[in-house]
């Protein structure tokens, strides 16, 4: 799939919790050496502008492309979903309305719990590892920065993040709300990724609970983070089905491509409750099958903290404006940068008529001051580009246009 290089739109294509449950949000989840592949595949047939988000809640590919099929295809093809599939459950939005999907996630307006900022990080270290592989360019650049400025004004000026409510946080709440004395449970966290420490944190902050077990699978991050928190115990990844064993609850957020426990992980007779943050999921659903298993995943834990999510309503439509003024910052950039070649062909042609006038009456008149010549010159063209740059903005005159009528006034090819 080679890319002709044509002027090219931008796209924004992808799924989310909107119309894909977590299942199948799962497919088409992309793993970080995924990511990598597709984006080194899209640097070699020639992508100009390109990067990748896969969270829990939405995957999607924000590039420049002829036709969103070329994303399409990339995203289908790393991930294993089905194109098929992908149609009946996707989004694809492109030039301001990719713009404008792009300020919502990175302000929380798209986040499954609304006002989520972990999206914020998430969408920094996708871009990094797009800019880290030259997958990159001036305008998704700019973008991005006006994205996460948009999204600091949001957070601090408004309340749409107000109570603390995200996935590790909500899946805390289900505990303290559904498990009765749950500060007595023994409660395992599987998994130390960004998802795993906040939920350690919840529980330290949010419970009296002195039995939480941590497994990673990476050992030496999880002895590090048990040293800053002494209420949390470390134990082996070869201790995983024994610790399972002894377990009321169990948290799972490993970020694992294929399912980390299963049915022979899981003591038939001893009740447990799993709760499952991993995208994709990572308790194969054939555990919910056992009498004594109460599996719960990421689109039940996204429905709890309905109160705090209320008020975050009222919220939004403060957000959308600051939105607004950050997407006219971009297109006022944006303008700015299209009247760039037409406002240099208008300078090379005076500067051309400049230097040949000042050549000729050099030649004419024996004293002439070129030098103050060239002064004098030099003002009227900033004068005049300045106007032309006036005309350009308030008439939205075609940048084309103008350089061709640049060429036949002045006579350049």
């Amino acid at each position: 799939m080679k890319i002709d290089r044509q002027e090219k739109k931008l796209y924004n294509i992808g799924i989310s919790y909107k119309k894909a449950d977590a299942l199948t949000r799962g497919k088409y989840s992309l793993s970080k050496e995924n990511q990598v592949s597709l984006l080194k595949e899209a640097k070699e047939v020639g992508f100009d502008g390109l990067f990748v988000l896969s969270t829990c809640n939405r995957t999607e590919i924000t590039g420049f492309a002829d036709h969103p099929f070329q994303l399409i295809q990339l995203l289908c093809k790393y991930s294993g979903g089905d194109i098929e599939e992908f149609a009946n459950i996707s989004n694809i939005f492109i030039g301001n309305e990719a713009v404008n999907q792009l300020f919502r996630i990175g302000t929380g307006l798209e986040s499954q719990i609304l006002g989520d900022y972990e999206i914020v990080g998430q969408l920094k270290l996708a871009f990094k590892l797009a800019k880290r592989l030259n997958t990159t360019n001036t305008y998704l650049e700019r973008l991005i920065n006006l994205v996460l400025q948009a999204s600091k004004k949001v957070k601090n000026t408004t309340k749409l993040s107000s109570g603390t409510t995200s996935v590790s946080y909500a899946a805390v709440q289900y505990i303290i709300q559904n498990v009765s004395n749950h500060n007595s449970k023994n409660i395992l966290v599987f998994g130390l990724g960004k998802m795993g420490k906040h939920t350690c944190k919840n529980l330290a902050e949010y419970t009296s609970n002195s039995s939480v077990c941590l497994i990673n699978r990476t050992q030496e991050k999880a002895i590090s983070f048990v040293k800053e928190h002494h209420s949390i115990r470390n134990s082996n990844i070869n201790n995983l089905t024994a610790e399972i064993s002894n377990s009321d609850i169990l948290i799972v957020s490993t970020g694992s491509d294929k399912p980390t426990i299963t049915k022979k992980h899981i003591e038939k007779n001893k009740k447990i409750l799993i709760l499952d943050l991993s995208m994709p999921e990572n308790v194969d659903r054939s555990v919910n099958e056992l009498d004594n298993v109460s599996l719960i995943n990421v689109d039940e834990l996204s429905k709890i903290t309905i109160e705090t999510l209320s008020k975050r309503q009222d919220e939004i439509p403060k957000a959308e404006q600051i939105i607004k003024v950050y997407k006219e910052e971009f297109n006022d950039w944006l303008n700015n940068r299209k009247l760039v070649p037409a406002i240099n062909a208008l300078k090379e042609s005076l500067e051309a008529i400049q230097k040949d006038e000042i050549n000729f009456h050099k030649k004419k008149f024996k004293n002439f001051d070129e030098t103050q010549a060239e002064l004098l010159t030099n003002r009227f063209i900033q004068k005049i580009t300045t106007q032309f740059v006036k005309h350009l903005k308030e008439e939205k005159t075609s940048v084309t246009d103008s350089i061709q009528v640049m060429s036949k006034v002045f006579g350049k090819s």
